[in-house]
């Protein structure tokens, strides 16, 4: 089976046969990064638009001190993740390196992305079958997730950081983030805004995912419990 090199775009003419693109820990990272990021959007949301305020003494009535507990935990394990994502771009297979490094300097990988944008607007009765991710969810997912994910940690920690104080080690660590944005009502809205980013994301990713196994040529939502990769042999 022929695969590119750039594009991991299949040769199906050539023959196919399972592939093992996503190793373990890709697996068990993707499954933990959803469970965080819907903690951190629902108390996120709660915390953009709190609850109503509860009657009675305030250390009986602490819901909203546990919604922002869930929300920096969640924070907090979503940013332990992603680093160690990051450490696996280095030592995983060329497919865990698909979403932090896409070839943006191959115009044949933008053609397919351009393809495969022609092909869910129900322009193209197909498209080609890749091994990893297509060229259009590589771009998504670079532009939404990764580097989405790097905004919204950094602006994270340093409203973290306020909540401890200004003379604190995380405000000594973090404090240039409210130097960079101009203010800290800047930083908020920088952080609330890509939560809607997220939200966006999160459904056109289960959409696509649902829609690729029903229609593509290829195995999608079994492929993040299994690993494996395989091709439909019927005309699709």
């Amino acid at each position: 089976m022929k695969i590119d090199p750039v594009t991991f775009e299949v040769d199906v003419s050539a023959g196919t046969h399972p592939l093992y693109v996503w190793e373990a820990p890709v697996r068990v990272w993707h499954w933990a990064m959803s469970i965080t990021m819907f903690v951190m959007i629902f108390t996120g949301f709660l915390i953009g638009a709190p609850l109503v305020s509860n009657l009675g003494d305030t250390w009986i009535t602490y819901d909203f001190g546990y919604i922002r507990l869930a929300h920096f935990a969640a924070g907090i394990i979503f940013t332990g993740l992603f680093v160690y994502r990051l450490y696996w771009v280095v030592v995983g297979n060329r497919y865990a390196r698909m979403i932090f490094l896409p070839p943006l300097w191959s115009m044949k990988w933008w053609k397919g992305v351009f393809t495969q944008i022609a092909y869910y607007l129900f322009m193209r009765k197909t498209s080609p079958e890749y091994a990893g991710h297509n060229p259009l969810a590589q771009l998504a997912m670079f532009a939404m997730f990764v580097l989405g994910s790097i905004v919204i940690i950094i602006t994270g920690l340093a409203l973290y950081a306020q909540a401890w104080g200004w003379d604190t080690g995380w405000m000594a660590w973090f404090g240039w983030v409210f130097t960079l944005f101009g203010d800290a009502q800047a930083v908020r809205t920088t952080h609330h805004a890509l939560m809607y980013v997220f939200i966006l994301f999160s459904i056109a990713h289960i959409y696509m995912s649902f829609r690729e196994d029903v229609m593509g040529g290829a195995t999608t939502l079994s492929s993040m419990s299994t690993g494996l990769r395989m091709f439909k042999h019927t005309e699709h």
